[in-house]
């Protein structure tokens, strides 16, 4: 399996303003001042091996979408934020209008963040595409159907062409999509969302955001160890840092950088990456948490190593 990210924030999109562009071009040239570069491979491999992540590159703006992708399997994605966009850019450039596909969208839930992207997604509109759209609330049609009502969008819901399909999950009760097994969990947040497990070939990716994970009951707690169990890849809401979590920002429905890395060693996950990043945060901010992160699994392990990494837009994880 190959993961994705088309999108990784997490309540709105957001930008690069012109004055943070400046400043990385600014900190550039400060690391650059007085070298000299043969060519643009010089340029290049001075940025990758000189220039820190924040500096060099960003974790991106674009809201939840994260694509799975199994050879010969129709497309998994999931959530349709505003990152569903560019994925349905690539589709095109790739298929064109002539050559049908099948879509399986799996939705956490059906907040604004989440189901933007549908009226910007090209594959929507062509007639003989299939968009299967999973979810375990009842509320998913509705939902998508009012964002393109007047006077909220131009171009209403009924207009777009492709065969469309609302299909209810129960968790506990695996869905086969393909040649890939899907388990669904109920979350902690605001109206509910669903956690899902993508199972191929002894593989497991789980992808589990917006919950807000406190620990305060074992019970829930030991569910959630267990539907995460062994996962090659674990995707998690870590919104917040720990103590915007239990101060300002409790009861908000997110969890945190560090409740994460907690988890992931009951459960014995081997690849943890955060993701549905504050949008606050900006890419200085964020690299910091991670190494934040870095450290506090090293202190804490006990055992075999957890990778840690933090998702940004263009990422490509290979399972």
């Amino acid at each position: 399996m190959k993961v994705h990210f088309w999108g990784t924030r997490g309540s709105l999109p957001v930008s690069l303003t012109g004055d943070g562009i400046r400043k990385k071009v600014f900190q550039a040239l400060q690391k650059a001042n007085g070298k000299q570069f043969a060519d643009d491979t010089a340029i290049s491999d001075f940025m990758d091996s000189e220039l820190a992540f924040h500096q060099r590159s960003g974790f991106g703006g674009s809201s939840s979408c994260v694509e799975i992708k199994v050879p010969g399997q129709d497309y998994i994605v999931c959530d349709m934020g505003s990152g569903l966009r560019e994925l349905g850019q690539q589709i095109m450039q790739e298929h064109g209008p002539g050559k049908p596909q099948t879509y399986n969208i799996f939705m956490s839930h059906p907040h604004w963040d989440h189901i933007m992207g549908l009226p910007f997604f090209p594959p929507a509109y062509i007639p003989g595409n299939k968009l299967r759209i999973h979810g375990g609330h009842d509320t998913l049609e509705q939902a998508l159907r009012k964002q393109q009502e007047d006077p909220c969008f131009p171009v209403h819901f009924d207009f777009l062409g492709a065969d469309i399909e609302f299909i209810k999950l129960t968790p506990s009760e695996p869905f086969q999509c393909g040649d890939v097994t899907v388990h669904t969990i109920r979350q902690p947040h605001h109206g509910d969302s669903y956690g899902y497990r993508f199972e191929n070939s002894g593989k497991a990716v789980v992808y589990s955001t917006d919950a807000e994970h406190k620990l305060e009951s074992e019970e829930e707690t030991a569910e959630f160890v267990d539907f995460f169990k062994s996962a090659d890849l674990l995707i998690f809401d870590a919104m917040y840092t720990m103590a915007d979590m239990i101060s300002v920002k409790e009861d908000w429905g997110h969890s945190s950088n560090i409740i994460g890395v907690d988890l992931c060693h009951r459960a014995g996950v081997k690849h943890y990456c955060m993701f549905h990043h504050e949008p606050v945060f900006g890419d200085k901010a964020l690299s910091e948490i991670l190494a934040e992160t870095i450290r506090y699994e090293e202190i804490i392990r006990d055992g075999d190593a957890l990778k840690v990494s933090s998702a940004y837009d263009g990422l490509e994880i290979v399972i």
